[in-house]
């Protein structure tokens, strides 16, 4: 900490309580917003205790409602147990009085109303009786998400940079109509290396928020930017989100009680400070007005006045500058986060300078993480007028960088216009901020420990053998340590029981432990080279001319696909090399091995060996000649497929997947069908690829789903599967009805620079389908070419395989009968025609008739007899 910062921490220590004081005993205006839902639980404690700092009870969890539930309580095993928190002056009694802990599994179910929910969760990590603080070693799961995983809540209140002794974690998840119990599970991460960890909570929060705070509307026409890409995304229902930065930008803080009836927490700007470049930067706060008064616009502006606190939008940072300035000056802060995830930024902003009231009067530009956002900011066009909040929503995926960074910057930058004739203020100004992570697709918004600091002199405890040698350092050590421990919380004591709930996303770093499940053994022993070939590193390097850049064929997040030569140049092969931090690791390198080297068939593609010298991981496969179904229908120079030869393709990759969830081998459920997966050889025979992610399914009396961690393709993802992560065939089902869709239309899953409503193409078919408007998505080198009763079956075998509801969708056998009907259909039209099936006749699908199709489709599939 600097000297600057601590001054300033001094002061507020001196002087906050007197403002406190007159804040919590006089009358304050009621909430702006009241949730639905308000819970509040003060874990190990029996009865209620009134929070007189958020005017609310907080209701024990024993012998009460909200008891939790123990794995082993029903055997007589270890169950959780409560006990008192250690009296510190400066951590607040609510709710760190108590605590409950476990070194099994348990579980808090709540009984909710749909909707979304801010979940909190507050940690007070010291060593309790029984459990030393640092075996405190467990995850958090609730809704389907990780919250976190293999937790040690010790190392990260010992590497936060404000020194603070509790942690606090807010969550954003919504509740479903018809899943209205929400469980949170508590689970130590226990193993050899572990064997007494247990898993602890002090306090435990719930609140509603109002509909589509932060999710986006199902009526909102305006969808978010993904940064860099100028993808469109929505941040929908079955999304979670980890809120990371809140900041009252220029402003002091304001805390849970402050806050609009959400109880949220609006760092200061001192905490604000530390992320500033202050070397670019020439900036000046924008002091408090209380004169002013705001004007929330809710269909103007979209900001209801319970978005953010008022002083957010009265307080705020700019540049200072004017016409005379070199307009080069910027603002910029830099804001550490876990790599590897999407992230929401919501920028808030109101202009209540006097002078800037017109269009045009403030422009300036928007840099996050160091890529355009906005080239025109112009916060009267986006609000309406001086006075007026609004704000803006972007989200940004943040790489791991060139290496394996334990921690990126996440840049915010406003620049005052270059073109400095386009603006009459050349400024740029900012109010407040607020960064959330968004879950992965396996639905886990973990994020890894930070390094382990040294320990604290008055943390390292001796053994009974060490304290009989040393007993006289022992005591003196404890006794400075402590001295000076009474010395800093008599200055900052009350400071830090307001300041609990503080993020300390400063000191994100990822943990030794993660680093080395990185490093697992890629092959050896277990990979079944008795099945298929085992390639030398130097025959590969041979094959490729040393993995040379003009034999690449494919590029992926994995790694580059490499057109290689085999049998002294006489057997060309796909060569694929996965990259030593690639998402689709060891574990996917050796699953693909020993899935593909046991199975056998027409349309799935064949592996014939692998590599894994000096830690490479490399696959070698079959040559498919004519690439993926992708390179085939869209974003290529190759001409377009005939019907008929879509209809033979799309037949093909069904048979494949019926193969795997029938086969010899049982059902096999390969979680990532996309039409990037599935290869095209010279004869156009389909073949599916990519088994990285497969899994052996189950299916009997009592278990008809794998609960899995949720993996896969945007796009393609199963609905279902995403939020209840439980995966079955009929997931691979979902992700085929995507591909079929695909090669009706000729556009990807996901779209880029269309109608917010487009983005997402099998969301889009179901609009079309259900409006009559079928026409206008079909692919129009398709038109007139289709005969119309083929095209009605095809439509409806695509629209029954993404039912949302699994149950719904036929079975994979099922849909190869369909298909193979449609091409009968097909053929018939053309032995009928005589012309190849090309002619424009009254036989063939047009625009009016494809319009019927789509209008009578869910009659066919509801009613029996009209099948």
């Amino acid at each position: 900490m600097t000297i600057s910062n601590f001054i300033s921490h001094l002061y507020l220590s001196l002087f906050l309580p007197m403002i406190i004081a007159t804040t919590i005993f006089v009358t304050d205006p009621p909430p702006i917003y009241t949730p639905v839902e308000d819970i509040t639980v003060n874990c190990g404690y029996s009865g209620q205790l009134f929070n007189q700092y958020d005017q609310r009870n907080w209701s024990g969890d024993i012998n009460s409602k909200f008891t939790p539930i123990d794995v082993h309580q029903a055997a007589g095993g270890n169950t959780s147990v409560f006990k008192e928190a250690p009296h510190r002056s400066s951590v607040s009694q609510i709710p760190y009085t108590t605590v409950r802990l476990s070194r099994s599994e348990f579980t808090y179910r709540f009984n909710l109303t749909a909707g979304q929910k801010f979940i909190r969760l507050y940690f007070y990590p010291v060593s309790y009786p029984d459990f030393d603080r640092s075996e405190a070693l467990f995850s958090v799961k609730a809704g389907g998400f990780t919250f976190l995983n293999d937790f040690n809540a010790s190392v990260n209140a010992d590497a936060d940079a404000y020194e603070e002794e509790t942690l606090y974690r807010e969550f954003c998840i919504n509740i479903e109509e018809e899943e209205q119990i929400l469980n949170i599970t508590f689970t130590p991460s226990r193993s050899k290396a572990s064997p007494d960890a247990y898993a602890f909570i002090n306090g435990i929060e719930i609140v509603s928020m109002p509909p589509n705070l932060y999710y986006t509307a199902p009526e909102d026409p305006l969808d978010i930017e993904i940064i860099g890409t100028k993808n469109p995304i929505r941040v929908e229902n079955y999304t979670a989100m980890e809120t990371v930065y809140r900041i009252n930008i220029g402003g002091g803080p304001l805390f849970f009680n402050k806050d609009t009836g959400l109880y949220r927490n609006w760092d200061s700007y001192s905490f604000e400070k530390d992320y500033l470049d202050d070397a670019s930067s020439r900036w000046s706060v924008i002091p408090v007005n209380p004169s002013v008064q705001l004007e929330f616009h809710l269909n103007l502006a979209r900001t209801p006045n319970y978005t953010a606190p008022e002083q957010v939008y009265k307080t705020g940072r700019s540049m200072g500058l004017d016409a005379t300035i070199n307009q080069r000056y910027n603002l910029t802060w830099g804001f550490p986060v876990p790599p590897k995830f999407y992230y929401l930024v919501r920028l808030h902003f109101c202009e209540f300078e006097p002078a800037i009231r017109e269009i045009g009067d403030r422009v300036f530009l928007i840099y996050i993480a160091n890529q355009t956002a906005e080239t025109r900011a112009d916060i009267i066009q986006w609000s309406g007028g001086n006075g007026i909040p609004t704000y803006r929503d972007y989200v940004v995926f943040m790489p791991s960088g060139t290496g394996n960074e334990e921690k990126v910057f996440l840049y915010v930058t406003l620049q005052a216009n270059p073109q400095h004739w386009k603006t009459k203020y050349l400024d740029a100004i900012l109010n407040g901020l607020e960064i959330f992570k968004l879950n992965e697709t396996n639905g886990s918004l973990a994020r890894p420990d930070p390094d382990p600091p040294h320990p604290h002199p008055q943390e390292v405890i001796p053994s009974s053998k060490d304290l009989s040698k040393s007993r006289t350092h022992f005591i003196a050590v404890v006794a400075g340590a402590v001295s000076a421990a009474l010395v800093v919380f008599s200055v900052l004591g009350l400071l830090l029981v307001f300041r609990h709930r503080r993020k300390y996303a400063k000191g994100y770093v990822h943990s030794s432990r993660r680093a080395a499940n990185s490093t697992k053994s890629r092959g050896g022993s277990t990979l079944p080279s008795d099945l298929c070939h085992y390639f030398s590193l130097k025959e590969i390097k041979a094959a490729t001319e040393n993995f040379n850049d003009t034999f690449i064929i494919g590029v992926g997040g994995f790694g580059n696909v490499y057109k290689g030569y085999i049998d002294g140049g006489a057997t060309p092969v796909a060569i694929k090399r996965l990259k030593p931090e690639s998402s689709q690791g060891a574990n996917e390198f050796k699953t693909e091995i020993e899935m593909l080297s046991q199975l056998r068939h027409r349309h799935l593609v064949s592996l014939i060996g692998y590599c894994t010298d000096e830690n490479e991981m490399v696959l070698v496969y079959d040559y498919m000649s004519r690439g993926t179904l992708a390179d085939n229908l869209y974003h290529s120079n190759n001409p377009p497929l005939a019907w008929g030869q879509r209809l033979q393709i799309c037949i093909g990759a069904a048979r494949g997947l019926h193969y795997l969830h029938s086969g010899a081998k049982g059902t096999i459920i390969h979680r990532d069908v996309k039409s990037t997966n599935i290869l095209l050889d010279e004869k156009w025979v389909a073949k599916v690829s990519d088994f990285g992610l497969s899994k052996m399914g189950m299916t009997t009396a009592s278990k008809t789903h794998i609960s899995t961690m949720v993996k896969g393709s945007f796009g393609y993802l199963d609905p279902e599967y995403y939020r209840r992560q439980q995966l079955t065939e009929k997931s691979d089902v979902y992700s085929f009805g995507v591909v079929l869709w695909v090669v009706l239309c000729a556009r990807p899953a996901l779209m880029h620079k269309v109608e917010p409503r487009e983005m997402n193409l099998a969301e889009w078919a179901k609009f079309c389908h259900g409006e009559g408007t079928l026409d206008q998505i079909i692919d129009c080198n398709l038109k007139g070419k289709i005969d119309a009763e083929c095209l009605d079956r095809f439509i409806e075998i695509a629209i029954s395989c993404i039912h949302d509801k699994g149950v719904e969708r036929p079975s994979m056998n099922e849909v190869v009968r369909g298909l193979e009907f449609a091409l009968q259909l097909h053929q018939k039209s053309i032995a009928s025609n005589g012309d190849g099936g090309v002619s424009t006749e009254q036989g063939c699908a047009s625009n009016e008739s494809i319009q019927c199709i789509s209008a009578t489709i869910f009659s066919e599939v509801d009613d029996p007899k009209g099948r």
